[in-house]
């Protein structure tokens, strides 16, 4: 069975299954098809993160596809270009690209495939073109002045001949096929015995990748100072040398019981601990306060989130953070008592042995240049966080958006991402969520074909915080998938593209699937919402106080009974909140199952 947020990615990764090809074989062909068909979402020059198992080992583990800040990424050094953030789009912004390394990575040890196989549909899809999707010709669209103004070698890409694509118009990215051509040419030399052979012929791909053209390519090309979010022209930092130093890795997983399964997410230089931290609060609630649909499951559930989101504020990073004591017994019952009848306005992190970091500003406008820029949206949500939302042109505060992120003229996007899931008759299976690169990010690099990415929007640039900027460090990512055990064995792999809303979105599905008793595709298809009470992710870095973003599929008495809560709510339409997939494998009979996100008519489950 495969899932992901785009048929064609599905239809890969089915196709490789269908040729004997197991989980990894699949997953990574239909990602690199994601990097063509999606490339609004995600690209090679961005990051990723994913959790799998293997069919003779079911312990959870973590795929570590995610880049530090490269060594000149310092604060001193973005405050004396006159920024006191990291900007949304620019060159500047680019954390080391995690992705392709970590995909080759999990080929080379887990898959079974030759590379050049498993690259072929993206290379065909690359070459021989395919037809765009209306959001990623919106999207350029978005960004058309900029690519004209200031990022020339982006208006080559992607405005040929100097016209805007439309929704099915047939669209290729010749440069990108050459380069995975080069990386598979790379390893041409390495003949060896079948097993050996092909693990050179990977690792000489991954060696191509950093230490070769690509990076020399991407040094040249970001040291002209080009047009950032912010309003002003900078250079890139990232060097060859960075590349050089980075490859992916294996990570143990961090887990959390929750009503018979275990939970696994990534370390918590990511987000995805506070969904385990919320599910702790959650646990050992009544079934009704664990109802989404209901007011009291609602407001239960969010202000639970609200308690876990602080706490990634004060203590999420890079670095040694004690997520023993956040998961233990004592704190989550000490934590749960905060959960009152009316929805908190405030950021309530808690107290554990171990120091907090200092909170983050809490700006609700953000003023880089002395004209203020509200709260503008997050992914998904036009007017999510305010009014100020310049989005693609058929959308508005009063349009349902499927699911998409918003993006501004200037390429700063609020939300990102694609997610794919695998799991093969043997037991394989593998949750991940590429993202970054999206070719609004900075200005595609004309040799490659791509972009950076602009995860560095992600740390702060005061001092003391658990996620200020370090040189060599990971910024900590929203990129979070999960997988779902019972009884030791793995059960569920699924995630969603969102930004901050990522868990959010899955925590409704878990809450759903374990406890309400819904089919995976009964709790993806049902009515979503999210808080943004809490800093966001993504620049400008601002929050809403008792924000509450909801479907108005909720009902008018939910939505009514929040408000009279104190939630601040934002009716988001009716089909626009998450774009979750998932599978699923039952052990005892072997019956495998998959589920797909409706909104927007393009994600996609499918096996046999």
């Amino acid at each position: 069975m495969a899932a992901s947020t785009h048929w064609i990615a599905t239809a890969t990764a089915q196709s490789v299954l269908e040729r004997g090809g197991n989980a990894f074989d699949a997953a990574v062909a239909g990602a690199f098809v994601l990097h063509v068909v999606e490339p609004h979402l995600n690209g090679p020059g961005g990051d990723m993160t994913g959790i799998f198992a293997t069919a003779d080992d079911p312990t959870p583990r973590v795929l570590m596809g995610q880049g530090p800040a490269p060594a000149g990424a310092t604060p001193e050094h973005f405050r004396a270009e006159g920024l006191d953030l990291v900007p949304g789009a620019g060159a500047l912004a680019a954390a080391v690209p995690g992705a392709v390394d970590a995909w080759l990575l999990l080929l080379r040890d887990h898959g079974t495939w030759e590379l050049a196989d498993v690259l072929a549909p993206a290379v065909g899809y690359a070459r021989d073109g395919h037809p765009i999707a209306p959001r990623v010709a919106a999207t350029i669209a978005t960004v058309e002045s900029l690519f004209r103004d200031h990022w020339p070698s982006s208006a080559d890409r992607w405005m040929p001949g100097g016209s805007l694509p439309v929704a099915g118009d047939v669209v290729r990215n010749e440069t990108w096929a050459s380069v995975l051509e080069r990386l598979v040419d790379a390893g041409s030399g390495h003949d060896g015995a079948a097993a050996e052979g092909r693990v050179a012929r990977i690792d000489a791909a991954r060696d191509a990748w950093a230490t070769g053209f690509v990076a020399e390519a991407i040094d040249r090309f970001v040291r002209t100072p080009h047009r950032h979010a912010s309003g002003t022209d900078h250079a890139g930092v990232i060097r060859a040398e960075d590349l050089a130093a980075f490859r992916a890795s294996y990570e143990p997983a961090t887990t959390a019981e929750f009503r018979g399964c275990t939970i696994a997410k990534t370390g918590p230089w990511g987000q995805g601990p506070a969904l385990l931290q919320t599910l702790r609060l959650l646990d050992p609630l009544d079934d009704a306060l664990l109802d989404p649909s209901t007011v009291a499951g609602a407001h239960t559930i969010v202000e639970a989130q609200k308690l876990a989101l602080a706490d990634r504020e004060a203590y999420y990073g890079d670095g040694d953070v004690p997520m023993a004591e956040l998961l233990s017994d004592a704190y989550s019952d000490e934590r749960r008592t905060l959960i009152g009848e009316r929805a908190s306005h405030e950021l309530r992190p808690g107290s554990v042995s171990v120091a907090a970091g200092a909170l983050p500003p809490l700006r609700e406008t953000y003023t880089p240049r002395g004209e203020p820029v509200a709260g503008v949206g997050e992914p998904t949500v036009p007017g999510a966080r305010g009014n100020a939302v310049a989005a693609p042109a058929e959308d508005d505060a009063l349009t349902e958006d499927r699911g998409e992120p918003i993006v501004m003229a200037t390429g700063e996007t609020r939300g990102d991402t694609v997610h794919i899931d695998v799991v093969d008759h043997w037991g394989n299976i593998v949750s991940a969520t590429p993202s970054g690169g999206w070719l609004q990010s900075s200005p595609t690099v004309p040799e490659l074909g791509f972009c950076l990415g602009t995860r560095l929007q992600m740390v702060w640039l005061e001092d003391g915080t658990a996620s200020t900027l370090r040189p060599g460090q990971r910024p900590r990512t929203t990129l979070t998938p999960t997988l779902v055990l019972r009884d030791g064995a793995p059960v569920m792999a699924l995630g969603s593209p969102g930004g901050d809303q990522q868990d959010q979105w899955q925590l409704l599905f878990l809450l759903r699937t374990i406890v309400g008793g819904y089919t995976p595709q009964q709790a993806i298809d049902a009515p979503a919402l999210h808080t943004t009470s809490f800093p966001g992710s993504f620049w400008p870095r601002t929050w809403t106080p008792g924000g509450l973003v909801v479907e108005d599929r909720l009902g008018d008495d939910v939505i009514t009974g929040l408000e009279a809560l104190g939630h601040v709510v934002t009716r988001a339409g009716d089909w626009s909140l998450g774009r979750l997939s998932c599978v699923t494998r039952d052990p005892a009979t072997g019956v495998l199952g998959a589920a797909a996100n409706p909104r927007g008519a393009q994600g996609h489950a499918t096996g046999r």
